[in-house]
């Protein structure tokens, strides 16, 4: 029972899902932009509070520089069973803002955290480009020196939240062909001077663009860590975010699950409920096996982040978490379609919105592939190690 919670964690998760249905769910749903009033309702209710660890009802602490990852978790994997929309919206406000708070200087996190926390200030996190998604220390954004700043030119592409951010963490190329180790990350206002984007239509419903950067000038305010040392920010984020996303996979998994069991319980075929074939009994135990092991492997990564684990346990876990679990969730919830019919996929059904929320996932934030490349790689350097 390691990864069990105890009593103030399971109050946190039933506080989240009561929140959740009686007050986000009442929101009116987006697609495809920014839900600032969602934005907002999360901020009233302290959620986004959660995601810098402590209580709603404590003085934020912006100090710390890190944030709970088992908080994080249970707050996405909570949220992510009654809204998928609430649960995205928050996790990009986090994934945007993270970055400065752990690497800003005083003035940035001044500035833009706070609005982040009450819902006013939309956050995004921008580091893949056309020839640089997998391979992120590819990117080519320029950042010219300026002064005493910089200037950059290029694009930024499936940026969530863009181009409605107001505050972008964007990864910029300060050494060129210096790989991963010529990269800087800095804070960029979303109405500053040469900096433009247009929406993208896909099929995941959230909020997702291009930018393009035409002399946007940034200084040294506005620097995220060191100069060149842009591609730790971005890699410590991701430790971070990555087993969230994994929670993100299990609460979608554990919505499907829940609504396959009472449509197998309810639905009668042949004289009797559908759950009665050893068939469908069978593959909701398979459904419920596997959102429990990703929940597992979740807590697992989350417990190790927190525990300031060696960077490559941690990084490792978290690769297996985001992994596993996306792949669970995907499988999961198509399941749970094939078990309900062609009614599940009507516009408006729970399984037709989580059947398209699901596939990103698997993409975003490293796509699986990346991950077996982590995970694989971690395996050979910790033999080598012990050699």
């Amino acid at each position: 029972m390691r990864y069990a919670l105890d009593d103030t964690q399971h109050a946190f998760v039933e506080h989240v899902r009561d929140i959740a249905q009686t007050h986000l769910a009442a929101v009116p749903a987006t697609e495809g932009r920014v839900n600032r009033p969602l934005l907002l309702e999360l901020g009233k209710h302290g959620l986004l509070r959660g995601l810098f660890g402590g209580a709603a009802e404590e003085p934020l602490d912006l100090s710390s520089g890190d944030a709970a990852a088992m908080q994080l978790c249970l707050l996405r994997e909570a949220l992510a069973q009654t809204s998928t929309e609430a649960e995205t919206a928050l996790a990009l406000q986090g994934l945007g803002s993270y970055p400065i708070l752990q690497s800003g200087r005083p003035s940035a996190v001044e500035r833009w955290l706070p609005g982040v926390v009450t819902g006013e200030v939309v956050a995004a996190f921008a580091l893949s480009e056309e020839g640089a998604g997998s391979d992120a220390a590819a990117l080519s954004l320029s950042a010219r020196a300026d002064g005493d700043g910089w200037l950059l030119h290029g694009e930024k592409l499936w940026i969530s939240n863009a181009p409605e951010a107001d505050v972008y963490t964007v990864f910029a190329r300060t050494t060129a062909d210096a790989g991963a180790r010529g990269v800087t990350a800095f804070a960029v206002p979303g109405d500053a001077s040469g900096l433009s984007g247009e929406h993208l239509d896909l099929l995941a419903p959230h909020a997702i663009g291009r930018l393009s950067f035409d002399g946007v000038r940034v200084g040294p305010e506005d620097v995220l860590g060191e100069v060149d040392r842009g591609f730790a920010v971005a890699m410590r984020t991701l430790d971070l975010f990555r087993p969230s996303v994994g929670a993100f996979a299990v609460g979608m998994a554990q919505a499907a699950l829940d609504a396959a069991v009472d449509w197998a319980c309810t639905r009668e075929v042949r004289g009797g409920p559908l759950v009665r074939q050893q068939a469908v009994e069978h593959a909701l135990a398979e459904m419920a096996t596997r959102v429990e092991a990703a929940r597992l492997l979740v807590r697992s990564a989350a417990s190790s982040y927190d525990a300031k684990a060696p960077a490559a346990d941690v990084t490792s876990r978290a690769a297996m978490a985001k992994l596993f679990a996306t792949e669970s969730a995907q499988w999961v919830v198509d399941q749970a379609v094939q078990l309900h019919g062609a009614r599940a996929l009507q516009r408006g059904h729970l399984l037709e919105r989580l059947y398209r929320e699901v596939r990103a996932p698997r993409i975003y934030e490293g796509a699986s592939e990346v991950q077996r490349t982590i995970i694989g790689r971690g395996l050979v350097r910790a033999r080598g190690e012990e050699q």
